[in-house]
């Protein structure tokens, strides 16, 4: 690897698999509702609800609840501070495979 390899260019809020799908996801979709994403990514309520959390706090995504009729909508959008650490974690991504291949 070369010398200016940094651990610390990995995301540690994008890394987990399940907050990688939601970022993957998201990234081509723009936003996605709770179930959609739930169903894509085969997790459980309480398991993505935790990821979701974790992304917002980092202001990666938005969260935004309303009613559809009497029924809860949970919609899911990335931020452009969102867009911007994927794009980042991408490329970070991109140059360990580049120095491995080398």
């Amino acid at each position: 690897m070369g010398d200016d390899f940094s651990i610390d260019a990995i995301d540690d809020v994008i890394h987990g698999r399940l907050r990688l799908g939601i970022m993957a996801y998201l990234s081509t979709a723009g936003s996605a509702d709770f179930t959609l994403l739930k169903t894509k990514l085969q997790a459980t309520d309480g398991n993505l609800s935790v990821q979701l959390r974790k992304l917002e706090e980092a202001g990666y995504i938005g969260i935004d609840k309303s009613f559809v009729g009497k029924k809860p909508l949970t919609t899911i959008s990335l931020t452009p501070a969102g867009r911007t650490a994927y794009i980042a974690y991408l490329d970070a991504m991109r140059k360990l495979i580049s120095d491995m291949e080398g």
